[in-house]
């Protein structure tokens, strides 16, 4: 299919708290478009309050796309993500509307704007044996085979995993998806942790605790959705070695260190268009109508 014939799609990406889905709101309100939401937490279930998800208010103004698509503890990968959000972009075009596709997981992204061809799932029964192992032996066995786990989130779990599955193979990724913008918010590394700073003290405030321990209590630790950041932290704390000041702290830091691979991650690719914050609304109208009309 010819470049022309490609749908348009305008992508927002950034670090955590920067201030993407706001952007992407009103973006959306401007456009006429739809929200496909890029985002390795907002895809499961029962995850509000942590995982900054849109709220009930925000989703009545745009509709949004990937969000509560699977359990709190069900396997979910960025070859699911990519299969979905192609529907959905086939979806929101075929209303007449615009897609937006926002978020900071950059595997979920990247596999979009650049085809990566996934390699297949592995054994659910080796799988489950390489879960039972602790982040530090399964780094030795990526040790012992050889593999390079540059690149990767060594504090991730399912990602060392994966990387132990593949051989250390990864997938194989085409040119940028024809008809694309991409858009990166770019705030001041102390405007950030500014954000993030209030932004935790705000999930706090609206009943964080109350969401970690309820999930806690009727999944248990071992469920994916609590290894993510704002909910992994707890732990400690409700098993009474840490105190609720140490857990805050622990959940800014998580995030600070989150937002720094998301840095890194989209620091390389060099088809974003970054805008700083606080973002100039007009001139990324400009950008996304030049776009629209060229």
């Amino acid at each position: 299919m010819a470049a022309s014939k490609i749908a348009p799609l305008v992508v927002i990406v950034g670090e955590t708290a920067s201030g993407k889905s706001a952007l992407a709101l009103q973006l959306a309100q401007q456009f006429n478009g739809e929200i496909i939401c890029a985002d390795s937490w907002t895809v499961r279930k029962e995850v509000n309050i942590g995982t900054a998800k849109p709220s009930a208010a925000e989703q009545a103004r745009v509709r949004h796309h990937l969000l509560d698509v699977i359990a709190p503890c069900g396997d979910f990968t960025a070859a699911v993500f990519k299969r979905l959000t192609n529907q959905a972009i086939k979806d929101i075009i075929e209303r007449g509307k615009l897609p937006i596709m926002a978020g900071g997981t950059g595997l979920y992204i990247d596999g979009v704007l650049y085809d990566f061809d996934f390699l297949p799932a592995g054994d659910r029964s080796a799988r489950q044996s390489l879960n039972e192992l602790s982040l530090d032996q399964l780094l030795l066995k990526i040790e012992t085979m050889g593999i390079d786990p540059n690149g990767i989130d060594t504090r991730n779990k399912r990602r060392l995993i994966r990387l132990i599955e593949t051989g250390g193979a990864h997938p194989n990724r085409q040119d940028l998806r024809p008809n694309t913008l991409i858009i990166g918010v770019k705030p001041g590394r102390e405007e950030l942790k500014q954000k993030i700073i209030d932004r935790t003290d705000t999930m706090l405030a609206a009943g964080l605790e109350t969401e970690v321990r309820h999930l806690s209590e009727k999944y248990s630790w071992d469920c994916e959705a609590l290894k993510g950041v704002g909910y992994a932290q707890w732990q400690d704390y409700f098993n009474g070695s840490e105190t609720f000041s140490e857990t805050r702290q622990k959940i800014i830091k998580a995030t600070l260190d989150l937002a720094k691979r998301q840095r890194t991650w989209f620091k390389r690719n060099k088809s974003i268009q970054w805008f700083s914050t606080p973002v100039n609304l007009a001139n990324v109208v400009d950008s996304v109508t030049t776009f629209l009309d060229s």
